[in-house]
């Protein structure tokens, strides 16, 4: 099982690569069907996993990621169709490279175990909500990085991504704290999880009620929306490393 995992995530970085390369040479039709080729890799690694894990493939954070890769492009793609701009092309495969890559060099141990807890119907859209929302402001952050590196002054589509995502991150709080009244009795426990989780949502949204007046400072507010995603890894993969994690209740997240 691993070995089609492996291949079929090398065959998705290829095809992402190329597209980027497509990108830079501004050849769109080439980046287009590259872009779209690595997307449908992914989402049929995703469909036999959960079909021969029987369980949905999101428990362990190898299986985050690849969810991860395949939504920043999707979203992205479908981000930069409605609004007609090509600034997404590069930061979304760039963001499906990096998460697949990490997955190639950490390869994780697939098993077909599904924790009590994960036993919920709120499992996959509470899961699959936060990974999109992560995707979004993926995005946003790395659109500003490549603006600041451009020295580009323009915040507006960052920040129409940042506003993107926030509902999501909410809704996907919320939809944590119904599912943790559902599997332990109590709609908030100051996990350190849980707690990362709010340090997110808190950091967008004074990210959100900074906007007028970050906007009059163009690099600062691209640098702030780049920082707050930083705000989002901690979240997603640093805390699972800190001392109070070994008697955290989302210790199936490793």
């Amino acid at each position: 099982m691993s070995g089609v995992v492996w291949t079929c995530e090398l065959l998705a970085v290829a095809a992402w690569l190329a597209a980027a390369v497509c990108a830079v040479l501004r050849r769109p039709l080439a980046c287009r069907w590259l872009t779209a080729t690595g997307l449908l890799v992914v989402a049929g690694l995703l469909a036999w996993l959960w079909l021969h894990l029987d369980r949905p493939p999101l428990r362990t954070l190898g299986e985050t990621r690849l969810w991860y890769a395949g939504l920043s492009v999707a979203a992205g793609g479908l981000i930069a169709w409605r609004l007609r701009t090509t600034a997404l092309r590069l930061p979304m495969l760039g963001l499906g490279v990096l998460f697949l890559g990490l997955n190639l060099a950490l390869p994780q141990t697939l098993d077909r175990t599904l924790m009590p807890a994960l036993q919920s119907p709120l499992f996959v859209p509470h899961v699959v909500v936060y990974l999109l929302s992560y995707a979004v402001l993926g995005l946003s952050a790395g659109v500003a990085i490549w603006r600041l590196l451009r020295r580009e002054d323009d915040t507006d589509l960052p920040f129409r991504l940042v506003h993107a995502g926030l509902p999501l991150l909410t809704l996907g709080l919320v939809m944590g704290a119904i599912w943790a009244k559902e599997a332990w009795g109590h709609y908030w426990a100051w996990d350190p999880k849980e707690t990362w989780a709010l340090l997110t949502w808190i950091a967008y949204v004074c990210l959100i009620h900074a906007e007028g007046g970050l906007r009059e400072r163009p690099r600062v507010a691209l640098a702030t929306i780049a920082t707050c995603f930083a705000v989002v890894l901690m979240c997603w993969f640093l805390v699972n490393y800190l001392p109070s994690t070994a008697v955290s209740v989302h210790t199936y997240s490793r």
